[in-house]
């Protein structure tokens, strides 16, 4: 055998013994062994449903009138309508509100709200309550709201929001794979 054999398995022979160490050590001082995705929810935690609907007709909303802009809230359950999502009977809200929209949800309707957020092209106030139960979103519309977002905004909308955010205090729910 050469000598520059030699010096060649010489050299890679120091190199894996150096990759095994260096593995072994990112290892140990690894500080992210507790996170495992899907468990270790901290005590006290809600399960969110994080899942964004792959369909409008799994999303279920009643609409709050809160101008004083008569009809309004049908008007715009019949827009849901029209964009195939459950609807509730509208009503009028007790306190009238400024803004465009507020999403009020509960953990079973995180990502339905999310959704939902998309048709205010994200200018809606959310405003979940971990206590709230059902998948129902409450909207209540605001003296500023025009009209609900076209498809094409709505999925512009949605590039910019990105995935939905586990809210304060909660935990993504597991998903339930398809059969």
């Amino acid at each position: 055998m050469s000598f520059a054999r030699v010096r060649a398995l010489v050299v890679v022979g120091v190199l894996a013994v150096a990759a095994v160490v260096f593995v072994v050590v990112a290892l140990v001082r690894d500080t992210q062994g507790d996170a495992v995705a899907g468990g270790g929810c901290p005590e006290g935690s809600v399960m969110a449903n994080v899942k964004l609907p792959d369909d409008p007709q799994e999303v279920t909303v009643r609409i709050f009138n809160g101008t004083d802009q008569a009809g309004l809230a049908d008007r715009v359950t019949n827009d849901f309508k029209n964009r195939r999502f459950q609807t509730q009977k509208p009503a009028e809200n007790n306190k009238k509100f400024d803004g465009v929209a507020i999403l009020r949800y509960g953990p079973d309707a995180v990502g339905s709200a999310w959704l939902l957020r998309a048709y205010f092209l994200n200018q809606a106030d959310p405003q979940y309550s971990a206590k709230r139960k059902g998948a129902v979103v409450d909207i209540v519309i605001g003296a500023r709201f025009q009209q609900l977002a076209t498809t094409t905004e709505v999925n512009q909308s949605l590039v910019e929001l990105s995935e939905p955010q586990v809210p304060p205090g909660a935990c993504p729910a597991p998903v339930k794979k398809d059969s």
